[in-house]
Parts: C-alpha cells; sequence; structure tokens
C-alpha cells in the first residue's frame, strides 16, 4: 500500500488529517522545512525534529549535481545520509531547472541543462528524475512538470501545463510502487482558470497518491494565489492529501489552509532566520534594529522554543550583528518552531470547530 491519507475532520474547506508512510506519521496542515542539499541550513536533524517537524523536503537537482544519487544509494539512501529518519519529500527539480533560464533547452522528452556548478551537460527527462528519487530512497516522489514564470501568457501557460501533463503521465509509468511510499502530481496552468480545470481533471483521472498545486509562489499578488486556490482544490480528489508548493509567510499559509491546503514548503523561515529576522505572534522582528541592544525578554513570550527558552533579544542581536553562526542557528530555529506552532495551533482550531 502506497502513503494513506486519512481525513480526521472538515470545517466548511479546512481539514485535519494525517498521512501515513514507511517512515512515520505526517500530521496535516503540515509545514515541512527546506532542505535542498541533504540538510535544513544551520539545524541539526535533532533540532528540527525538537521543533515538531514530521517532514523535510530536498531537491532532486541539486542532489543529482552533487553529491550525485549513485553516491547517496550506495551510501544507503537519503535517510541514512542525513541522519533523517522521519519522511522526506524530494521536489523533481523542475522549479529549479526554470531558475536556469539561458542554460535550459525545454524538448518533449525533458529539459537539457548545464550544471550551474561544473557547466557539465545534463538531460533530465521524467523518467530520469522518478529514477533518481528512487535511488534517493524519497518517502514522497514529486512528478517532473515545467513551471513557468508569472505572468505567462495564456498560450505560454497552455504549452507548459500540457507538456507537464505529459511528463506526468511519463513519470506516474515510471515510478516503482512502494509499501509506504507515494508520487503527488503537479497542477499546473499559472493563473488561468481554465487551464487549472483541465490539469486537475487530467491528473486526477491518473490517480497519483496525492497532488500539489505548482506554479504559484513565482511572483504572483497573494489575491492571484487565493483565487487559484478557490477553483483548483475542489477538483482535486478529496480523500487525498493537497500540496501547495512553495508556500510562504504566515498570512499564505493561513489562507490557503481556510482553502482546503494540507502541506506546504517554503525557504522562508530559514533565510530569514539567517537574515536576522523572527516571526512573532503579533508580526515580524528585525533583531538587528538598535532598540533591541539591551532588550532581555525573548523573542516571543508565548514560543516554548530552544531560543526563546534561553536567550533574549539582546543576545541575539550581538549574535547577528557579529555574524557569528550561532546567531543564524538560534533564529532559524526559532522561526521553524514558530511554523510548526502555527500548523499545530490551526490543526487544534480546526479540531475544536
Amino acid at each position: 500500500m502506497a502513503v494513506k491519507f486519512t481525513l480526521i475532520k472538515e470545517v466548511g474547506k479546512t481539514r485535519v488529517g494525517f498521512i501515513e508512510t514507511a517512515h512515520g506519521v505526517i500530521n496535516t496542515p503540515a509545514f515541512m522545512p527546506v532542505g535542498t542539499l541533504a540538510a535544513v541550513k544551520a539545524m541539526t536533524p535533532d533540532a528540527i525534529s525538537s521543533t515538531g517537524t514530521e517532514i523535510v523536503l530536498s531537491n532532486t537537482y541539486h542532489l543529482m549535481l552533487r553529491p550525485g544519487e549513485d553516491r547517496i544509494e550506495r551510501l544507503g539512501g537519503l535517510h541514512k545520509f542525513m541522519n533523517w529518519q522521519k519522511p522526506i519529500l524530494t521536489d523533481s527539480g523542475g522549479f529549479q531547472v526554470m531558475s536556469l533560464a539561458s542554460l535550459r533547452k525545454v524538448t518533449e522528452e525533458g529539459v537539457m541543462f548545464r550544471s550551474h556548478i561544473d557547466g557539465h551537460k545534463y538531460n533530465l527527462t521524467p523518467e530520469y528524475s522518478i529514477q533518481i528519487q528512487h535511488k534517493l530512497g524519497s518517502t514522497i516522489t514529486m512528478a517532473f512538470d515545467e513551471c513557468i514564470p508569472y505572468p505567462a501568457t495564456f498560450q505560454e501557460a497552455k504549452r507548459a501545463m500540457e507538456l507537464s501533463m505529459r511528463w506526468a503521465l511519463r513519470s506516474k509509468n515510471s515510478y516503482q510502487n512502494k509499501d509506504g511510499y507515494g508520487i503527488f502530481a503537479i497542477v499546473q496552468g499559472s493563473a488561468y482558470q481554465e487551464l487549472r480545470e483541465s490539469s486537475a481533471n487530467f491528473l486526477s483521472a491518473i490517480d497519483f497518491d496525492g497532488y500539489a498545486i505548482g506554479g504559484l509562489a513565482v511572483g504572483e499578488p497573494q489575491a492571484v494565489m487565493f483565487d487559484v486556490l478557490d477553483y483548483t482544490i475542489p477538483l482535486l480528489p478529496k480523500f487525498k492529501p493537497r500540496y501547495l508548493m512553495g508556500v510562504g509567510k504566515p498570512s499564505d499559509v493561513v489562507g490557503a489552509v481556510e482553502r482546503g491546503v494540507d502541506m506546504f514548503d517554503c525557504v522562508i523561515p530559514t533565510r530569514s532566520g539567517r537574515n536576522g529576522q523572527a516571526f512573532v505572534r503579533n508580526g515580524t522582528i528585525n533583531i538587528r534594529n538598535a532598540q533591541y541592544v539591551e532588550d532581555i525578554r525573548p523573542l516571543d513570550s508565548e514560543c516554548s522554543c530552544y531560543t526563546c527558552s534561553n536567550f533574549h533579544r539582546a543576545y541575539l542581536r550581538h549574535l547577528v550583528r557579529a555574524k557569528e553562526i550561532l546567531g543564524s542557528i538560534l533564529m532559524t530555529w526559532h522561526n521553524i518552531h514558530y511554523y510548526q506552532d502555527l500548523m499545530k495551533e490551526l490543526r487544534e482550531k480546526i479540531i475544536r470547530s
């Protein structure tokens, strides 16, 4: 049996559930910290786990370039390689390839590109992407797709969506079924309702283990993103997890949960932490600001994370201003914990409703 999603409670469009996998249970709505290169920046696996994190995301594109999927497989797979025994979802590489611009060429077969590291030439196809993720030992594999920037014309979005649908079918046909593992499809179509509906209907008929909404968090306004979710999510299978890729800020997450999304990933909490920004219950704090130079309060008085339990703002400001590595660690630790607290609070609120 593949990964199994159980819906516990639904209130309006919001919902609470859990996903059973070979590497443990994921309570939803869930947030996945990003560990692109088999590591969540500035965090140890134990530290990540202490925040309540139940699944992390790694990236096919980056890991195929270094250290390479064959090496990771020889070393026991991604879970053993990074010493993370809970579930791992791997992005297929489509989004990263999009960012290469002039270094890539998209064809029916796949994407030919040169490595941004050493210029080596690759041909990443749906079959190859799925094979890489299999060698990594991904708990949740993502279908290969073409993610285009925003804004895009209708014809540009239609071409990319239709190509992604053909690639999705090839991805599913290449996937090797294993108990407790699964493959998710990715709905595309930019901000065009007709295209999103066509994509969602096509993918639903193939019967994937979960469904992602891709092609968002690429520069569109929040209102556009929510509009796309409003008309896309009702088309997706009710008893399969729904994953909004690359999102986002706390307000994005809350709004998407209100529309029925179950899973999220984003670099914002880790990147912001490394740059001195903390998420707190009344907004954000830029710890570099002079007002915190002798502030002995924790970042967030309602937070029970390691950072808030042991250090005050004045010390954190000192670390960040002095560019001490510990500053990045403690700020990131807090931000991930904040996001996991947010998800827990959303789950509990839905259960109580």
